[in-house]
């Protein structure tokens, strides 16, 4: 029996289960760089070579191992081709790898195998806290699916945050009440960088192959410092629960310009590659936690994200594939503004929000919920195009996580599926947790006519376009009721204002006609 295994470039992980068993002198590892991959969306350049460079250096590791690798580099093909293609010229009787994240891919081999009739072991990702099957017993007889009752049962189930008495620490769950609060008036301060990393020969490679191969792609290769291996990948946590968790919880969804990284972890992307474990990120914050005496607020809020918000989204993106790419709740059909690609738009808080994710291929999450989600769900634009772009331009985004996300979550294109109510502000939001509208051309309190905010006109149309579905449920219902204040003239202003606006939403970009 000879095996391929298969190693994704997701699944950067020396003590992967795909290698488990593996014969040395039998056996052979596969690796695709798969151009394909970069082209599926109009991936950010700096997204591209974040893939390409941690893949290399794990090339490398892998071959320092003794290992048998073939390593195929900007391949035209899929990787599903590219893997048909090697288990037809070596006479593999076994293909083994790790379940794809991405539904697409995961399909893909499991017909692959099907068709060339050949054992595939696809061995669970032991990445996650929660199993699939253990997420399905949970779903199971449940009408409600929240994030709230799911978190709690993970850490009752693997103690963390729990007292001697099994009670939660500090006596509550949630301690969102105490997190989340804007800048000072005056800024944010000094706030300790990052962990970032110089590029090395293999990165810097990488980088040219992108600029000249990737060239019409979108985004900057200028400021790409991010973890492409192990090792960085751990001082990235060590620096983070050293200098920047103490701050974390209290300012997770400020905004402010020349502001991209506020006090966050700047993980994502190096746990979505597994370059980290969850549960060594998960105890390095506990840890901290003891040893510096830090707010139980702020580790609690980091924690959810962790152990909470990214199991759970995982969870439902494997139970509602594919029916949950396809989810048009509102049947909202507007394109996509072409200014989503460069940030030349006329409102600051998305000249802001995009404009430092094509810089960086990065934003926080009140940026992508908040600002480009929220806009997007207000302008009610086709949640596939939306779903593309947030898979395209941020460097962490693979599918398993970035579609519950957007089309779930910002979107609320799968109705009341797994997320309570839509996740809708008007500019006031905007202007309260940043200084972006302090220097727009656009005015946050007003509604309508001159000067009208988009964000907050749109915000106005949508809760009179869908007041029945807010009056319904008692968590938006107080958001309706402020539409009592506003006279029926007004009303129909801010109609026949939005009207305006949604013909033609690349007008954003430039003076619109009748204002």
């Amino acid at each position: 029996m000879k095996k391929l295994i298969l190693i994704l470039g997701d699944q950067l992980d020396a003590d992967s289960d795909a290698l488990r068993g593996i014969r040395i002198e039998v056996d052979e590892v596969l690796m695709v760089e798969s151009a394909h991959e970069a082209q599926h969306v109009w991936s950010h350049k700096a997204r591209i070579a974040l893939f390409l460079s941690a893949m290399r250096h794990f090339a490398e590791h892998l071959k320092n191992l003794g290992l048998t690798l073939v390593y195929i580099q900007q391949s035209p093909k899929t990787i599903v081709e590219e893997v048909r293609g090697r288990l037809l010229s070596g006479k593999f009787t076994h293909l083994i790898c790790v379940e794809p994240g991405e539904w697409r891919l995961k399909k893909g081999i499991e017909d692959l195998a099907t068709e060339l009739n050949i054992v595939l072991e696809m061995r669970p990702d032991k990445h996650f806290y929660c199993t699939h099957q253990e997420f399905k017993n949970w779903v199971a007889g449940k009408k409600e699916l929240r994030l709230e009752y799911f978190y709690r049962l993970m850490r009752k189930t693997h103690g963390i945050l729990i007292d001697q008495d099994g009670n939660p620490e500090g006596g509550q769950w949630n301690f969102d009440r105490d997190n989340r609060k804007p800048f000072p008036k005056k800024g944010p301060g000094l706030i300790p960088p990052p962990e970032l990393f110089e590029p090395d020969d293999i990165t810097k490679t990488v980088l040219a192959e992108v600029e000249a191969g990737y060239s019409d792609h979108p985004g900057s290769l200028a400021h790409f410092q991010w973890p492409v291996t192990r090792r960085q990948a751990l001082q990235a946590l060590d620096g983070f629960v050293e200098h920047r968790l103490a701050t974390f919880g209290i300012y997770e969804d400020a905004m402010w310009t020349d502001t991209p990284f506020g006090w966050h972890s700047l993980l994502s992307s190096a746990l979505n590659l597994k370059l980290l474990n969850p549960r060594e990120v998960v105890d390095a914050v506990l840890a901290a936690w003891k040893r510096y005496d830090l707010e139980l607020a702020t580790v609690e809020g980091f924690i959810r994200q962790i152990v909470g918000w990214r199991e759970f989204v995982r969870g439902m993106y494997c139970l509602d594939m594919p029916q949950m790419a396809l989810d048009n709740f509102y049947d909202h059909q507007n394109k996509l503004p072409a200014w989503y690609w460069t940030g030349k738009t006329n409102m600051k808080c998305m000249q802001e929000a995009i404009g430092q994710t094509l810089e960086y291929g990065y934003a926080h999450h009140i940026q992508r919920l908040m600002v480009t989600g929220n806009f997007a769900l207000l302008a009610e634009i086709l949640p596939k195009d939306v779903c593309d772009w947030y898979l395209a331009i941020y460097i962490d985004a693979i599918e398993w996580v970035e579609l519950p996300n957007t089309a779930g979550m910002a979107l609320f294109a799968s109705g009341g599926r797994f997320t309570s109510k839509p996740y809708i502000a008007s500019g006031a939001y905007i202007k309260r947790m940043s200084n972006y509208c302090g220097s727009c051309q656009y005015q946050s309190d007003i509604r309508f006519g001159e000067g009208a905010c988009p964000m907050t006109n749109l915000y106005w149309n949508f809760l009179i376009k869908h007041r029945p579905q807010f009056e319904a449920s008692p968590r938006t219902r107080l958001m309706t009721a402020n539409l009592s204040r506003i006279s029926d003239a007004d009303q129909q202003a801010i109609q026949d204002h939005a009207k305006g606006l949604l013909r033609d939403l690349d007008s954003l970009w430039r003076p619109h006609p009748g204002y």
